[in-house]
């Protein structure tokens, strides 16, 4: 498992720079560069009424990846050790990205 921080604040599953799910996907199949990635697990929190009231942060946690070109990417997985999550503010995933990122 992955230990993920994740500074996407305006996601609904975040919680102290933590990830309340125990598995994320990482988008950006034809991705050269982390800007081209994106966190497809993220859900805009819209009021902040429901974030997190019954989930517990996830320090470590599964992580798809279909972002091929990564040199952390075995078969469609992350196995990276830690992996950041960016874009605080986002109002969708394409304003998210991996920034662990790294091409082959």
């Amino acid at each position: 498992m992955t230990q993920l921080e994740c500074s996407v604040k305006n996601c609904m599953h975040n919680s102290d720079n933590c990830c309340c799910k125990r598995s994320i996907t990482v988008d950006g199949r034809t991705a050269c560069k982390a800007e081209e990635t994106c966190c497809a697990s993220f859900d805009e929190n819209r009021g902040g009424s429901f974030k997190n009231l019954f989930k517990t942060p996830e320090t470590r946690l599964e992580i798809s990846c279909d972002a091929v070109k990564c040199i952390y990417n075995e078969d469609n997985r992350c196995k990276a050790q830690n992996v950041g999550i960016s874009g605080d503010g986002a109002s969708d995933s394409a304003q998210t990205r991996c920034s662990t990122f790294k091409a082959r």
